[in-house]
């Protein structure tokens, strides 16, 4: 009669402890449905139709089938692109430091500073009483030369005068000819003249002031356009060339881009600095853009087609990089070899295959062979 209680007990027990079991310990299903007792604990409300391991459910072995769930994204390829950066300074397509071939004391200006001129605008002028007085003589004495050689030819004819006095009448003729072109051109180099068009710059000498050759009036800048000289690595000399493409960024504005392109290069790599000396010609048709700025040069070339991965997909081993492939269902670890890093992309080299699908999320979970389910990407 002692053992009736406990056996109650014990009953009791078990009918409470097996639904609790049931219902919160789903490592206790397996067993419960082998012994006949999880079906009806499903019909009954205790256990959820819809959890895993119920009668009908999933079991260990299902749950096991439907792989490790990764998010992964096909295959795509890139162009390569090898781009060279450098920094150089712009000048004008042409400019010309304008200065007297004479000395003589500074009369006019007729160009302001930041002004525009055309080719043969007069510029500057100095004093010309002098030159003037000097190309009056000259011409007096031209004329006069030029009469006694009409003089002796009329004597000629007569025979009073000697063939001597004709080559000398000749030679006196030419050189006071000479010494008029010489007034002529020594009248003339009081004036200066523009030799290009563009704009003037700062005008140091003030009127009145004796200037000569060595005296710097002002410098005319063609900034229609641009050329920027850069240097480039001389192993990258191979790879410029005159007609090339190049993208021009001013230091001072760096979200303006310009395209330009190679007018020159040079002939020799530096020796000191192991440099090659490039220009390029850039557009200024707005006129905003002034000669000594400096500019930053990217010059962009595109190579062959590789594949592109995500940067999150890379991962490193104890033989280096590496992705995981998602080919016929099963993980591959694919060994690769990085070739270039982009913004959003790297390129690599890898023994890819059509198909492949390249995993970026669930890869701490995957191992070699395994069943690959591929999710769609988290938004």
């Amino acid at each position: 009669m002692r053992a009736l209680p406990q056996l109650i007990i014990v009953v009791l027990i078990g009918a409470v402890s097996i639904p609790l079991s049931a219902r919160f310990v789903p490592g206790s299903r397996p067993w419960l449905d082998r012994i006949g007792l999880l079906q009806p604990l499903v019909t009954v409300g205790i256990v959820p139709t819809d959890a895993p391991d119920a009668a009908g459910g999933q079991g260990p072995e299902k749950a096991k089938s439907r792989g490790v769930s990764v998010v992964a994204s096909p295959l795509k390829t890139e162009a390569m692109r090898d781009v060279i950066s450098a920094i150089g300074s712009a000048r004008g397509a042409q400019s010309a430091n304008l200065s007297f071939e004479v000395t003589g004391r500074l009369e006019a200006m007729f160009a302001a500073p930041g002004s525009r001129v055309a080719a043969g605008d007069v510029i500057a002028e100095l004093d010309a009483e002098e030159a003037q007085l000097a190309l009056e003589r000259a011409r007096l004495v031209l004329e006069d030369a030029q009469k006694s050689v009409d003089r002796l030819e009329q004597l000629a004819r007569s025979g009073a005068a000697t063939a001597l006095q004709r080559q000398e009448a000749d030679l006196a003729l030419r050189t006071a000819g000479l010494a008029l072109q010489s007034a002529q051109r020594d009248l003339e180099n009081h004036r200066l003249l523009a030799p290009i068009a563009g704009y003037v710059g700062l005008v140091e000498a003030q009127i009145g002031d004796l200037v000569s050759p060595a005296t710097a009036i002002a410098r005319i800048e063609d900034r229609s356009s641009l050329i920027v000289e850069f240097r480039i690595p001389e192993r990258q000399a191979a790879m410029v060339s005159v007609g090339d493409a190049v993208q021009a960024t001013a230091v001072s504005t760096p979200g303006d881009v310009i395209t330009g392109q190679i007018v020159a290069v040079d002939n020799r790599v530096d020796e000191t600095s192991r440099t090659l000396r490039v220009q390029a010609t850039i557009g200024n048709d707005d006129d905003r853009l002034r000669a000594g700025m400096a500019f930053q040069i990217d010059l962009v070339f595109t190579g062959l087609d590789y594949p592109a991965v995500d940067p999150l997909a890379i991962q490193w081993g104890a033989d280096g990089a590496f992705v995981w492939v998602v080919r016929e269902a099963k993980a591959l670890r694919l060994p690769i070899r990085i070739l270039q890093r982009n913004a959003a992309t790297v390129l690599v080299e890898a023994a890819f295959e059509p198909g492949d699908m390249v995993v970026t999320e669930g890869v701490q979970a995957l191992r070699r062979g395994a069943d690959v389910v591929v999710a769609a990407p988290r938004a």
